[in-house]
């Protein structure tokens, strides 16, 4: 073997190892992440008004968690979230133009996500319930 093919070989051979390498966190991260996917609503009861709020949690196609949040009593819809995380069991997202963030644990069937939502130093317990169950 002269020393360009080992060369060729040896990049060839580092290349296929990161690629494996790669490949069961990306599963487990796509896994993961799917629990989050969906529509969750919940209300919030402040000062009196109870205001239905509903997260909207989708992928990118590069994999990362995207949403909107949609607040219909106030007649309005699709403020972007602006960081979505999830890692078994947590979820967290957080929304800069409202000044507001989440904090939560999924249960284990994944139909509800209970924790605490904070806005303007505020902060209030609260579940949110996938839409549809």
């Amino acid at each position: 073997m002269n020393k360009r093919t080992a060369l060729s070989f040896g990049f060839l051979a580092v290349l296929v190892t990161m690629i494996a390498s790669t490949l069961p966190l990306g599963a487990a991260t796509g896994a993961s992440a799917s629990a989050a996917i969906g529509d969750w609503e919940r209300k919030i009861d402040a000062r009196g008004n109870s205001l239905r709020v509903i997260v909207h949690i989708s992928q990118a196609a590069d994999g990362k968690l995207t949403g909107s949040l949609d607040s219909p009593d106030q007649d309005t819809t699709g403020i972007a979230i602006d960081l979505v995380s999830y890692q078994d069991p947590d979820l967290h997202f957080a929304i800069a133009s409202i000044g507001s963030s989440f904090d939560g644990k999924m249960i284990h069937d994944n139909s509800e996500v209970s924790g605490e939502w904070k806005q303007s130093g505020v902060s209030l317990p609260l579940v949110f319930k996938r839409r549809g169950k």
